[in-house]
C-alpha cells in the first residue's frame, strides 16, 4: 500500500512541476518584446516605448509618489523626456524575466551618473500586465532611499 501511495505522490508531483513551469514559446515571445521595449529605453526613444503601452495605463513607480496613477502615453513620453534630460546616459539591462499568463516580472539594472555626477547602478523589479500585446499596469519597485 505504501508502494502506490508514494507512486501516486510521485506522479502527482511530476504533474505540478510541468504544470507550474511556463510554455517556452511564451518566454521566447516575452523575451523578444522586452529586447524590443529596453532597445526602445535605451536609445531614449520614448515615443516608440510608449506605443507598447495601451492608451491609458495605470503606472506604479516611486518617483511618481504613492499609488498607481492613470498615465496616457503623453504622460509616459513626458517622465521619460524629463529622466533623460537629467540623466543622460540612464541606460536599463534585463536581468531575467518571469512570465505568468498575462503578468510578467522584469528584473532589470539601471544604471548611468547621477545630476551630482556620481555613477549609479540600481536593481528594479517591475510587475507588467497585459492585455492584447499592451501594457495595462506596470508597476515598478526599487529602493529609493
Amino acid at each position: 500500500m505504501k508502494f502506490y501511495l508514494l507512486a501516486a505522490l510521485g506522479v502527482l508531483f511530476a504533474i505540478l512541476t510541468i504544470a507550474g513551469r511556463p510554455k517556452s514559446n511564451e518566454n521566447k515571445e516575452y523575451k523578444a518584446y522586452f529586447d524590443e521595449f529596453f532597445g526602445y529605453f535605451n536609445a531614449h526613444d520614448w515615443e516608440s516605448m510608449a506605443n507598447m503601452y495601451a492608451e491609458t495605463a495605470y503606472v506604479q513607480d516611486p518617483s511618481l509618489g504613492f499609488g498607481s496613477f492613470k498615465q496616457t502615453r503623453a504622460d509616459i513620453i513626458k517622465h521619460y523626456s524629463e529622466l533623460s534630460a537629467m540623466i543622460p546616459d540612464v541606460r536599463d539591462s534585463v536581468v531575467n524575466i518571469y512570465p505568468s499568463g498575462n503578468t510578467v516580472t522584469v528584473e532589470f539594472i539601471s544604471t548611468g551618473t547621477a545630476p551630482d555626477g556620481t555613477k549609479f547602478s540600481l536593481p528594479i523589479c517591475a510587475i507588467m500586465t497585459f492585455d492584447d500585446g499592451l501594457i495595462v499596469k506596470d508597476h515598478v519597485y526599487y529602493d529609493n532611499f
